[in-house]
């Protein structure tokens, strides 16, 4: 089969294109902008790739086109594939029917902390011998790649509740069908295509109906919106993590490690290199999934402990002069809170001088600039990057005082990080795209500082 992938570099349509390469298919695409690291890798598999989205690409003639969900009406080639009655379909089910058919698909789903979690879970099996094949919207380091197709039975995938294309607005999960879930949590994130929160508990209970009884639920004791979504109908066992009556974390030691606990009852302690205790309730909920497969409890401890964690999570991008810059995801609240928490974690009392880009959709709405001071007030310092937000981040950031500084010009934020940052700083860059390069331009801007 040929098909042909709208919106190719971006992870999810990427990862698609590995997979359906490795099947054997013949993979062609295209998007706005064919750029690294998602278009060198899609090469390297011998995948051609189109810039932009001219209508003449129906003159490929695939077997179907795959959709991504960036793409909207007055798209000029999906306005050229509907015009012809051609083939088409979204990413979700084009996956479901041709590569999650038949397998004990693992799926892990939630607001916060899916690809960590997912990184997490596909390891623990790749270490216990189970060869899983997975898609993750990230670059797992055990792993080097986003997606990978085996002959196992064992499929991880990270479940987004984003929807799946133009012309399906159900959730991406729902197409998956797994046998065994992960819901991390569930907050309202979205604000484009999501009304209200209980919009998303819908299709979180969307999710749940397609889960066997055989099957498992890994789901967050401390979230009510879980619990509202399990209360409306539930066909599946469930265990629950993030609470003394289920699994827990406990004994939390200088190093990292910490108990599992089960009904009060340790059984266990991990020793975990990712910081922070939403990285703890992660570790838990792969853990469990892992067991539903097979996999011994002891084992998949031991594998936690040779994670080597996700790009763009925590990274370190460099050091100069005492200064350690990271990139990090965090694009909501809730996980600019916790990362920071993480960070702070690690690095005790030295100085964290945040630099935010509030970039994702929600982010752009102002749906959530309310609960941005108190989300950032772990830090020592705050920087926001302005261009193109129709709200005023430095009303919103008014509670910080002094402590946060808000800037339309990249340059102006890059000096006045320069000029700030002392031996000793941890400068942390949080934002769900490339920046503009910040990271590098601070890197550089340091090196070559004189005070």
């Amino acid at each position: 089969m040929h098909i042909h992938i709208l919106g190719i570099c971006g992870t999810f349509m990427g990862g698609i294109a590995l997979l359906a390469r490795s099947a054997g298919h013949r993979v062609s695409g295209c998007d706005a902008n064919v750029y690294p690291p998602m278009s060198t890798q899609l090469a390297a598999q011998g995948i051609a790739l189109i810039e932009g989205y001219a209508a003449d690409q129906v003159g490929l003639k695939p077997d179907i086109f795959v959709v991504g969900n960036a793409l909207s009406r007055g798209n000029p080639l999906l306005e050229a594939i509907l015009d012809n009655n051609l083939s088409y379909v979204s990413g979700p089910q084009w996956l479901a029917e041709h590569i999650l058919h038949g397998k004990w698909v693992l799926a892990v789903a939630g607001t916060h902390g899916k690809t960590t979690t997912t990184s997490l879970l596909a390891w623990i099996l790749e270490d216990a011998g189970l060869d899983p094949g997975f898609l993750v919207g990230g670059v797992p380091l055990n792993f080097g790649v986003s997606a990978r197709l085996t002959d196992s039975p064992f499929f991880v995938i990270e479940a987004d509740e984003y929807d799946a294309a133009f012309c399906d607005k159900r959730s991406k999960f729902v197409h998956y069908r797994p046998r065994t879930a992960i819901l991390n949590n569930l907050e309202l994130d979205h604000a484009d295509i999501f009304a209200d929160l209980a919009a998303i508990e819908t299709q979180f209970h969307h999710l749940i109906r397609t889960i066997p009884r055989h099957g498992l639920i890994v789901s967050n004791a401390a979230e009510t919106s879980l619990d509202r979504v399990l209360a409306r109908g539930c066909w599946t066992p469930v265990e629950r993590f993030n609470h003394v009556e289920g699994w827990h974390a406990d004994a939390v030691a200088a190093d990292g490690s910490f108990d599992i606990t089960l009904a009060g009852q340790s059984v266990g302690r991990a020793n975990c290199p990712l910081s922070g205790a939403h990285n703890r309730a992660n570790v838990i909920a792969a853990l469990v999934a892992a067991r539903h497969a097979g996999v011994p409890l002891a084992t998949g401890i031991a594998a936690v402990e040779r994670f080597k964690s996700i790009r763009r999570r925590l990274e370190i991008r460099g050091e100069v002069r005492g200064v350690i810059v990271y990139d990090d995801f965090a694009h909501h609240p809730t996980a600019i809170s916790a990362t920071i928490a993480g960070l702070r974690e690690r690095i005790g009392a030295s100085r964290i001088l945040a630099v935010l880009e509030p970039r994702s959709n929600t982010m752009k709405l102002g749906i959530m600039k309310a609960q941005l001071p108190e989300s950032l007030s772990a830090a020592d310092q705050i920087y926001c990057y302005t261009a193109n937000l129709g709200w005023d981040a430095t009303e919103a950031l008014a509670p910080l005082g002094s402590r946060a500084h808000c800037f339309d010009d990249l340059a102006a934020l890059v000096a006045a990080v320069t000029k700030t940052a002392q031996p000793g700083d941890h400068v942390l860059v949080m934002s769900n795209g490339a920046f503009v390069g910040v990271h590098q331009k601070l890197l550089d801007a340091m090196a070559q500082f004189v005070p």
